[in-house]
């Protein structure tokens, strides 16, 4: 039977620091990682001297004796298959912070939004064992009305919705696999379904004139490149060192961590995609030091008029490039979808809806005569 143990460790003026030693380790209800040990900010005198000190120590360890005790349920309530009303009181929003905070390093803000969003909804007392399917619900209507918290107090766009809920849906999915919820409400409660839009690409001769267009910035403008030579998200691209960047001319491939998907991918590229790259720093180094989202859209702007390019187009509007190109020259459906990293083939079938050539030659190849 798992135990916990007291232990104490000597501090300061003949003064004892008492602390709980889990095992097997206790998860932490704020961040769900595996915690060995819990100090209490108790103490007790090693050698009691006075009647005051004598009873300083009886309390404190009776007092040490009931919190062991209730972590010792936690472990047998966990062992189980139950949640303690410990972690069941903990916040959901320090754990939705938490997380977001974690992200930081991803594309842009918009996990730090989809916290806001629901903290905005919820309040910010918000606890685990308050989380129920209605909630969900609830949550979802409230992000279908399209508030807006911004600064300009924009109502947001269903896309977003979209987003956001799913954002919050991994949330409860994860805290369910770490038990922190007894109940699966990611598969109880259903995404909002996306509202069909229009995925700007590049034609191959637009990719072409965008790599003979000079850009306000060389760095921003050989990160998106490299983006629609290997279908890679800004947050990848961001986050590339070149201790991933691995093989030989004809052989090379990425070795590294989906920053969305977190899945450890190895993806050929090709030699054109590597010499983009330029020289070769040290493995530690990132491969595009200080790319940072927020320089994207000016450079994108006066970039794209000096190319005579009228769409709007993005810096994950490489991705879809790279996806439709591949498509639109024979690369079979499956293995697009591996390229770009995605669990499901289903989520690479709306890079087919955006521009299918075979299908218009098909349209003309019946002709009749008049």
């Amino acid at each position: 039977m798992p135990k916990v143990h007291v232990r104490t460790k000597p501090i300061s003026k003949g003064r004892m620091s008492v602390y709980l030693d889990f095992s097997p380790p206790l998860r932490n209800p704020k961040n769900g990682k595996p915690q060995r040990f819990e100090f209490l900010e108790l103490f007790i005198y090693n050698k009691p001297a006075t009647v005051w000190e004598r009873k300083h120590n009886a309390e404190t360890k009776a007092l040490v004796e009931s919190i062991r005790a209730t972590r010792q349920l936690d472990i047998q309530n966990r062992k189980f298959g139950f949640i303690s009303d410990r972690e069941r009181d903990s916040s959901f929003i320090e754990y939705f912070r938490d997380y977001t905070n974690s992200k930081a390093q991803s594309s842009s803000d918009n996990n730090a939004m989809a916290f806001r969003y629901f903290a905005e909804f919820s309040g910010h007392d918000l606890i685990f064992s308050d989380l129920d399917e209605f909630l969900c619900e609830d949550y979802k209507n409230f992000l279908l009305s399209g508030p807006g918290i911004s600064r300009r107090g924009t109502p947001i766009a269903r896309n977003t919705a979209v987003s956001y809920f799913a954002k919050f849906r991994t949330l409860l999915r994860r805290a369910y696999k770490q038990s922190l919820l007894n109940v699966d409400l990611y598969v109880q409660v259903n995404p909002i379904t996306p509202k069909e839009t229009h995925r700007e690409q590049l034609e191959i001769e637009e990719f072409q004139q965008l790599v003979d267009t000079p850009a306000k910035s060389d760095l921003i403008k050989r990160a998106a490149i490299f983006a629609g030579l290997t279908g890679l998200r800004f947050s990848d691209v961001k986050t590339l060192y070149w201790s991933e960047v691995r093989g030989t001319e004809g052989k090379y491939n990425l070795q590294f961590t989906q920053e969305k998907t977190e899945g450890a991918e190895i993806l050929p590229v090709s030699d054109q995609a590597v010499e983009i790259l330029g020289e070769r720093g040290l493995p530690n180094e990132r491969v595009f030091p200080n790319l940072a989202y927020s320089s994207l859209k000016p450079c994108f702007k006066d970039w794209l008029k000096k190319a005579g390019i009228a769409k709007n187009i993005t810096f994950h509007s490489f991705r879809h490039t790279y996806a439709t190109l591949q498509l639109e020259f024979g690369t079979e459906l499956l293995t697009v979808s591996k390229l770009l990293g995605h669990k499901s083939v289903k989520t690479t079938l709306i890079y087919t809806k955006v521009k299918d050539k075979k299908k218009i030659e098909a349209a003309g190849r019946i002709k009749l005569k008049f």
